[in-house]
């Protein structure tokens, strides 16, 4: 019998696509572009997220 997996929740910033490639326009030496790699800011380069904590009851 099959066993179902949990389903991993995808970033709502990225969209599960967590790093990019900028090109900044300029070249190096060898003719080859200079990138930037920037990770995505919300799921710091993960891609998913977690789910959201309970509410926590505050007060006496």
């Amino acid at each position: 019998m099959p066993q179902r997996t949990p389903a991993t929740r995808v970033c709502r910033a990225c969209d599960g696509f967590p790093i990019v490639a900028i090109t900044t326009g300029t070249h190096h030496s060898d003719g080859t572009r200079t990138t930037l790699r920037i990770a995505c800011p919300a799921c710091q380069g993960t891609g998913h997220t977690h789910p959201a904590a309970g509410l926590v009851r505050a007060g006496r």
